[in-house]
């Protein structure tokens, strides 16, 4: 029987409501120190999990194991919230109105320690997060980004062994956010805390996350490190998730499928079998015109193929051009560094590097 040691371990958890399984089986095991991000669209399950691992939902088969023991099988043996070790912060902050920003971050502190202990712990953390000046103050009177660092600090202080985090920084605005993002991940690793971070935006998992568990539909597509989750996708749906992508489809003949930019080899994939090859926006590559291009694709570049230009916007720090290629009509999307606002049917050329492809089967 395996020894479950992890800070947290879930253990072949289900969930259902009514027909629908909102959790199907999953397994995530989180380590201490370590942040791991419960990646998805809405209705994916992942608040479904969050909230089985803190004992607010009861799981319909499964295990929960904090720190090698077993908290809840769904049956017999349920810990409730209060005594599992976890600390919770949720979207809403839930911060106490009654009591000052001081009294709310030592409010779940447990009693063995000393007065001196646990006010030295309160305003230690609140001058790690640059609020100690403001302890006497009540919630009402602070702005949203300084609710979301009193109630991380409230969350933390009683050194719970797992802290469950569900859509924190959706409430603030996207200036503030990422600076509060590094500020609550810089705390976090300090205090050597297993972080559960639900989210539905990939650019706070990519940030935040040691591990991203991406979830659709109650299972876990992928585990892994943001970078190899998103640089080797297992699928189209993972892919996709992370960013826009461009879709070009064929079928497997001889080892092989024919597009308008060249051959794609298609090892170990049957003959006749309907693919589809993903290619991001930012790996297209932009030309005028082909002069100084022999007749054969560079093997890293591939064959260029024509198009022109249906709509181009500035977004920022790059320009999107949407073009409608010559073979099939089709619209592919293309990023430029900077301002690039070629002319609507502005003829220009696209190829595709084929080691930032990917290929899968439909």
């Amino acid at each position: 029987m395996k020894k479950y040691k992890d800070a947290l371990d879930l253990v072949n958890i289900s969930r259902r409501f009514e027909k629908k399984n909102a959790v199907d089986n999953l397994n995530l095991m989180l380590s201490s120190g370590q942040v791991t991000c419960l990646l998805g669209p809405s209705g994916c399950g992942k608040s479904t999990t969050l909230r089985i691992a803190a004992g607010v939902e009861k799981q319909d088969k499964g295990e929960v194991h904090i720190s090698g023991e077993l908290i809840s099988d769904g049956k017999r043996q349920h810990l409730p919230p209060e005594l599992r070790s976890v600390g919770l912060m949720f979207q809403d902050f839930a911060l106490f109105p009654h009591l000052t920003i001081l009294q709310n971050v030592i409010f779940g502190i447990k009693s063995h320690g000393s007065k001196e202990d646990i006010f030295y712990r309160g305003m230690n953390l609140l001058e790690r997060v640059g609020l100690s000046n403001i302890c006497e103050k009540y919630p009402h009177t602070l702005s949203g980004g300084e609710q979301q660092r009193v109630a991380l600090v409230r969350a933390i202080a009683p050194k719970p062994k797992v802290l469950l985090m569900d859509e924190p920084f959706s409430g603030l605005d996207n200036r503030l956010r990422d600076d509060i993002r590094d500020q609550t991940l810089s705390l976090l690793k300090e205090e050597q805390t297993a972080v559960l971070l639900v989210t539905h935006e990939p650019a706070e998992a990519m940030r935040m996350a040691d591990t991203i568990a991406l979830m659709h539909d109650g299972v876990i597509l992928q585990e892994g490190a943001p970078y190899n989750i998103y640089n080797k996708p297992v699928d189209a749906r993972v892919a996709s998730f992370f960013s826009d992508v461009n879709i070009i489809r064929g079928v497997v003949k001889q080892s092989r499928i024919d597009t308008s930019f060249g051959w794609f080899i298609t090892p170990g994939i049957e003959e006749g079998t309907s693919v589809q090859i993903l290619i991001r926006p930012q790996h297209l590559k932009i030309d005028f015109d082909r002069k100084g291009k022999g007749p054969f694709p560079t093997s890293e570049d591939g064959v260029p193929a024509r198009g022109f230009v249906a709509r181009a916007r500035f977004v920022g720090n790059e320009s999107l051009i949407e073009l409608r290629m010559s073979a099939d009509s089709s619209i592919l999307k293309a990023t430029v560094p900077g301002v690039f606002l070629p002319s609507k049917d502005t003829p220009l050329w696209l190829s595709m590097r084929r080691d930032r492809c990917f290929v899968f089967k439909i």
